[in-house]
């Protein structure tokens, strides 16, 4: 049976190669093709894993394969082998980009989630969990981090910025500096203070820039009240409403924070599998 989240055949070309290579043993029972469908079911409808429809592999070899291509990586490679082939899709650099948009999006935890991810925000008077994302114009991410809630939003990017401080040591000295656009919440000077002492040269290749706030002087010669759309901001926003379309990603179910980035991760891959698929359908 063909469930909303399953794979089409377009979408299974673009994944399968880079799915590793089963080792010479016995036959395998389920395809990966039926084990990442059993995955993408659990996604999207957020069911326990034990509930997974019967006609989809048992769900403790769903689980098996999704821990191993977790911890092994795998999810990591395919979400910067998609991307990169997204970026080339719109003529641009696959790894290089000269804008990132970075938020973050407390989450509430639920009675399923860690002790280790439990933590309360009192701006967002919320229990549970950061999301920190790093994304293009496009919205789709280059760094994914998750911390506890009670973390500051400075903090977070930081701890996210450091993880992938081989990105910036690696970026080639002739591109234009790397604007790095957060809203008010977040204070540069700390930012900055903080990443020189991982990588003292950082500077020289990135910059951060401020997202405009808008005055109520300026929503009142707008005729506008409330929540202002922001160029440019929008994008990572409609980031953060694109994971609320998984279902396991609405609150924060894992019980880990390892685990949480998994998750947005798969979210990501199977939006942009979405969207690369559509340039393989035959045109009439």
């Amino acid at each position: 049976m063909t469930y909303s989240s399953s794979l089409t055949d377009q979408e299974w070309y673009l994944i399968e190669p880079l799915l590793p290579q089963k080792k010479l043993t016995r036959p395998p029972l389920w395809s990966k093709r039926q084990i990442l469908d059993g995955i993408l079911y659990q996604l999207k409808n957020g069911c326990n894993w034990c509930d997974l429809p019967r006609d989809l592999p048992p769900y403790s070899t769903v689980f098996w394969h999704y821990k191993q291509w977790r911890s092994e990586g795998v999810l990591d490679t395919i979400l910067s082998t998609l991307h990169g082939q997204l970026r080339e899709q719109v003529k641009k650099k696959p790894q290089w980009t000269t804008l990132l948009l970075i938020d973050s999006q407390a989450v509430k935890n639920t009675c399923t989630a860690g002790a280790a991810s439990k933590g309360f925000c009192f701006y967002k008077a919320t229990n549970g969990i950061k999301r920190h994302l790093a994304v293009d114009t496009l919205g789709f991410p280059f760094f994914v981090h998750c911390t506890k809630a009670n973390v500051t939003d400075d903090q977070g990017l930081i701890e996210m910025l450091t993880a992938n401080i081989a990105y910036f040591q690696d970026r080639p000295d002739d591109l234009p500096k790397l604007t790095i656009l957060v809203d008010n919440g977040y204070h540069p000077s700390v930012l900055i203070e903080a990443l020189e002492q991982v990588y003292p040269q950082i500077m020289t290749k990135i910059q951060f820039e401020l997202a405009p706030k808008p005055t109520k002087a300026d929503k009142q010669a707008q005729g506008k009240t409330g929540f202002v759309v922001i160029p440019t901001r929008w994008v990572i926003e409609r980031s953060n409403a694109w994971m609320e379309r998984c279902k396991s990603l609405v609150k924060n179910f894992e019980q880990t924070l390892e685990h949480a980035v998994a998750k947005i991760k798969l979210c990501f891959i199977r939006l942009m599998l979405k969207r690369l698929a559509k340039e393989l359908l035959p045109h009439e």
